[in-house]
């Protein structure tokens, strides 16, 4: 799939360029809610929220109701302030991981529970998530607050799943799929489906959204949890084997499990319960994901998903806003290249 939709972009690689362009002023108006909607008259949260939401982050989720705004030929402007709720809730749950996670960078800066701590982090994504809230309620459509609702306990329940799978090696298959599409889909999802809710379109343009974003979302956390390992810390953001490092047992490392010898399982037992964590033990448990390829296969399974949202919209009449939500799913999956 990605070397098709490359082959169609020529030579150079597929980029988020195209749905940015394509959503410039609707997005502006989003920057101009969230910062509208961030400000307290309590400095510390307006200071802490700036500085996750101005941390370089590429609004992939606002943009994502934007640009299926456009694919409905969506006249309005309810979209734009729901679109600022989706990055409230995005924003939020960031925080709440750092915090969970014990993280030290995000998008290559310190964390805001690094500068502020952790009882700071936490409180100011409670108020961003009540802030979503609101906007949602102020929207006046039981429809999207259900779905947005919906999707904020799903993300919470993604993250308690993941917690209890943390340095469990025998987490399964099944579960990691499971806790991405929570934790990660989800979000992906609701951020699309929204658009087909307020453009007063039929169910089955609202599953072909739901669709396309889960299945995009899907892809973009297989990627993720696959150049965590044969990354570098600039590309990232974060630091390089972070997920090795808290135990977070990854389709990589569930394939690498399935596939090793004793001596492999044994390594791999030990790492993950946090007694081989040193550089050396980072650069051997790479090794082994190389030796059998789970980092190519996990990359494949990434590409099927995208293929899947790509398939999702297939339906949709050719249009700018097509060709920019088709080239987003490349981006995401080509990020590993």
């Amino acid at each position: 799939m990605t070397a098709e939709i490359l082959q169609l972009h020529g030579d150079r690689p597929p980029s988020l360029d195209p749905m940015m362009a394509l959503v410039a002023a609707d997005m502006n108006e989003v920057n101009a809610v969230i910062l509208d909607r961030m400000q307290s008259q309590v400095p510390l949260i307006p200071e802490l929220a700036g500085h996750l939401i101005a941390g370089g982050g590429k609004r992939m989720r606002p943009m994502l109701t934007l640009a299926c705004g456009k694919l409905l030929d969506y006249p309005g402007h309810r979209h734009c302030k729901l679109a600022a709720a989706v990055e409230f809730i995005h924003t939020a749950t960031l925080l709440h991981d750092d915090v969970v996670d014990g993280s030290d960078l995000r998008r290559g800066r310190k964390t805001a529970n690094i500068i502020w701590g952790n009882s700071a982090s936490v409180l100011v994504g409670d108020f961003l998530f009540s802030r979503a809230f609101e906007v949602m309620v102020e929207d006046g459509s039981l429809k999207v607050l259900k779905i947005l609702s919906r999707a904020s306990a799903v993300i919470a329940e993604g993250e308690v799943n993941q917690l209890s799978a943390q340095r469990r090696i025998e987490t399964s298959e099944d579960q990691y799929l499971e806790i991405i599409n929570a934790k990660t889909a989800e979000l992906f999802a609701a951020a699309c489906k929204i658009a087909a809710v307020v453009a007063e379109r039929d169910e089955a343009t609202e599953a072909a959204l739901d669709a396309y974003g889960r299945n995009l979302g899907i892809a973009f956390q297989l990627v993720d949890d696959a150049i965590d390992y044969v990354s570098d810390e600039a590309t990232m953001g974060k630091g390089v084997g972070d997920d090795f490092r808290d135990g977070k047992v990854t389709l990589p490392v569930i394939l690498a499990y399935a596939r090793g010898t004793a001596e492999e399982r044994e390594f791999w037992k030990q790492a993950i319960v946090g007694h081989r964590t040193s550089d050396d033990d980072l650069a051997h448990a790479t090794a082994l994901l190389l030796k059998h390829d789970t980092i190519a296969d996990t990359l494949a399974r990434a590409r099927h998903y995208g293929q899947r949202a790509v398939d999702a919209i297939g339906g949709f009449r050719a249009s700018r806003a097509k060709a920019a939500l088709t080239e987003a799913v490349a981006f995401a999956v080509a990020r590993a290249y």
